[in-house]
């Protein structure tokens, strides 16, 4: 069995992401179908956009990943601006503050995994 979704007929969400600026567009990969425990998403932020700051370590405790697909842009890590582009990857622990601004020309695309990390133990 397979499972095949295509951008020309998914759902596109619009959001404003944890109070950042403008909104998002997100198209989630496969969260209703997947038995995977994590989620996935393709997001695009239009210049002057941005998903707000904000850490994973309470109720839902996530590990993030984002890898960039297009377009430039900046994350605040725990305070400090991080650079990002085209064919970069960011790997960031629940407790880490983060957030994610377009400044960039052109659009922002990117590809965000989460998931809840396991223990050493466990894994």
């Amino acid at each position: 069995m397979y499972y095949k979704q295509s951008a020309s007929t998914d759902q596109i969400e619009f959001n404003e992401v944890h109070d950042g600026q403008g909104l998002v567009k997100r198209r989630n990969l496969f969260g209703s179908s997947s038995k995977l425990p994590i989620g996935l998403e393709i997001w695009e932020l239009d210049q002057g956009v941005s998903e707000g700051p904000h850490n994973h370590n309470d109720a839902e405790v996530l590990e993030e990943v984002y890898y960039f697909l297009k377009g430039a842009g900046i994350m605040t890590i725990d305070g400090e601006e991080v650079q990002v582009k085209t064919g970069d990857a960011v790997m960031i622990t629940p407790e880490s503050e983060r957030g994610i601004a377009n400044t960039g020309e052109e659009s922002l695309q990117l590809v965000i995994i989460w998931g809840e990390p396991t223990s050493p133990d466990k894994a």
